[in-house]
């Protein structure tokens, strides 16, 4: 079935970088719309960032917009989010995810429009 592991989490000081890696395997990686979402303890599962199948066009959440950035590699069949300027706030478990449609452009930010998500990686920011 459908495979994505995300890699790259860890613990960094406030104002710290970290990047996050998503590698998918056993589907048409290259046609669809992947997208990054997080969930902190005690919170609901929130929208972060997507792209769409070519990498031209990229979404993000107001709460990360101008520090993080999504990109694609579809040669590595990977998803990458580039996390600059952390704050304590971004502290969540973060999971890669592939839209259920590949008519369903890179806009969508409901979880339910997402049909396999990966196991997640903790990202713990201290200040």
């Amino acid at each position: 079935q459908v495979q994505l592991v995300e890699s790259g989490g860890g613990l960094v000081q406030a104002g710290g970088s970290l990047r996050l890696s998503c590698a998918a395997s056993r589907f048409s990686f290259s046609s669809y719309t992947m997208g990054w979402f997080r969930q902190a303890s005690g919170k609901e599962r929130e929208y972060v960032a997507s792209i769409n199948w070519s990498g031209s066009s990229t979404y993000y959440a107001d709460s990360v917009k101008g520090r993080f950035t999504i990109s694609r590699d579809n040669a590595k069949n990977t998803v990458y989010l580039q996390m600059n300027s952390l704050k304590p706030e971004d502290t969540a478990v973060y999971y890669c995810a592939k839209l259920r449609s590949i008519w369903i452009s890179s806009p969508a930010q409901e979880g339910r429009m997402y049909d396999y998500w990966g196991q997640g990686t903790q990202v713990t920011v201290s200040s």
